[in-house]
C-alpha cells in the first residue's frame, strides 16, 4: 500500500501500486456509507469492475508534478476516488436505454442488464452522491475549490452528453468540426480536466483568492478559472490535450476495432447518425490528429521537468491504446 511508504519525500511509485491505493480507498467508501445491500453491491459492482481507472490516476499524478514527485495520500487519493464515483455515476447513466441502450460495458454486462433498470438509476445517484460526501469530508481547507472543480465538470458532462444525444440541441458552432470539439471538451474532457485540475490543486497549484469578489461577480467565492496560477495552467492545457485526443482514439477505435476487444458495442455513433472525428477528419485526419494532440499535451508539461513524466507516459499510451 502506498499509504504505508514514506510520504514528504520524492519517491517513484508504480500505476499498480497507486491503483491499489485508489481501488481499496474507492470499496472502502461505498461500505463504510453502509447503503442497502442491493444497492450497496450495484454500486460496487459499477465502479470497482475492470477498467483503466485513468482518472483518479491523472488526478494522483497530477498532483506529484505540481509538487515535484512528493508523494502525500492526503487529500489527493479522496479527491481520486470522487473522481472516480462520478466517472462511475455517468457510465451507468449513459447505458441505460433511455440514453445508449447499451448492454455491455468493460467486457460484461451493463449495471441495468446485471441488476435491473431501476437499481441501475439509484446506483448512479447515489455513487454521485457519495462523492460529494466525500470531498465536503475533506473540510474547509479544501472542499469548496474541489467541489467547485468536480461539480462544475459534472455539469459540462452532462451538457456534452445533451449535444451528443439530443437531436437539435443548442450547439452554437457554425462548423461540424466546431461541433465535434465542443461536444468532446464537455462530454469527454471536462472530467478529465477536472481530475487533472483537482490533483494539482491538491499539490499545491492554487488559484490566488481575489482581495475582494462577490458572488456575482464570481460566481463562486473560493476560485474562479480565470485567475490560474501558472502551474495550473499548464496542467490544464494538458487536460484539454489529453481530453480531445482520448475521444478521437475512442472514436477510431468505434470504427477499427470490434466488440470482443473492446469489451463494449462498437460502430454504434455513426449509425445513429453522431459527429465523430473519422466521421469529420477522416480515419487518416482522425490520426494525424491524435498525434497532434499528443504532441500539445506532453509540451504543457514542460515547466515540471521530470516529476511529470508518469504523465507524459500516460499520454503515449492513451495515444496508442488498442482497447
Amino acid at each position: 500500500m502506498v499509504s504505508a511508504m514514506s510520504e514528504g519525500s520524492a519517491i517513484k511509485i508504480a500505476d499498480a501500486v497507486l491503483l491499489e491505493e485508489i481501488d481499496t480507498a474507492l470499496t472502502g467508501a461505498i461500505a463504510r456509507r453502509r447503503f442497502p445491500k442491493p444497492l450497496a453491491d450495484a454500486m460496487t459492482y459499477a465502479a470497482t469492475g475492470p477498467g483503466k481507472r485513468i482518472r483518479p490516476l491523472l488526478c494522483v499524478r497530477c498532483c506529484m508534478a505540481v509538487n515535484g514527485g512528493v508523494w502525500s495520500a492526503h487529500p489527493v487519493v479522496t479527491a481520486a476516488v470522487a473522481v472516480e464515483l462520478v466517472h462511475a455515476f455517468s457510465l451507468v447513466h449513459d447505458d441505460l436505454p433511455a440514453l445508449d441502450n447499451d448492454d455491455l460495458r468493460r467486457g460484461r454486462p451493463t449495471v441495468h442488464r446485471a441488476f435491473d433498470e431501476a437499481i441501475a438509476v439509484l446506483a448512479g445517484d447515489a455513487l454521485q452522491g457519495l462523492a460529494w460526501e466525500l470531498i465536503a469530508g475533506l473540510g474547509s481547507r479544501w472542499s469548496p475549490a474541489l467541489s467547485w472543480e468536480l461539480s462544475t465538470a459534472l455539469n459540462d458532462m452532462i451538457a456534452g452528453q445533451v449535444y451528443d444525444t439530443v437531436a437539435g440541441a443548442d450547439n452554437q458552432n457554425s462548423s461540424d468540426e466546431e461541433k465535434l470539439k465542443n461536444t468532446h471538451r464537455l462530454k469527454t474532457g471536462a472530467l478529465l480536466r477536472a481530475a487533472c485540475r483537482m490533483g494539482a490543486r491538491c499539490g499545491g497549484a492554487e488559484e490566488p483568492e481575489p482581495e475582494h469578489w462577490t458572488l456575482k461577480d464570481r460566481g463562486n467565492p473560493w476560485w474562479g478559472p480565470d485567475v490560474d496560477s501558472a502551474a495550473l495552467t499548464a496542467i490544464t492545457e494538458y487536460a484539454d490535450a489529453l481530453g480531445l485526443m482520448f475521444q478521437a482514439v475512442d472514436d477510431l477505435l468505434d470504427v477499427t476495432s470490434d466488440t470482443d476487444t473492446m469489451g463494449k458495442a462498437t460502430q454504434k455513433d455513426a449509425d445513429a447518425g453522431k459527429l465523430t472525428y473519422p466521421g469529420v477528419y477522416g480515419i487518416d485526419g482522425t490520426r494525424r490528429e491524435i498525434a497532434r494532440l499528443h504532441t500539445a499535451a506532453r509540451e504543457a508539461l514542460d515547466p515540471f521537468g521530470p516529476a511529470a513524466d508518469p504523465l507524459r507516459e500516460m499520454a503515449d499510451r492513451l495515444a496508442t491504446r488498442t482497447r
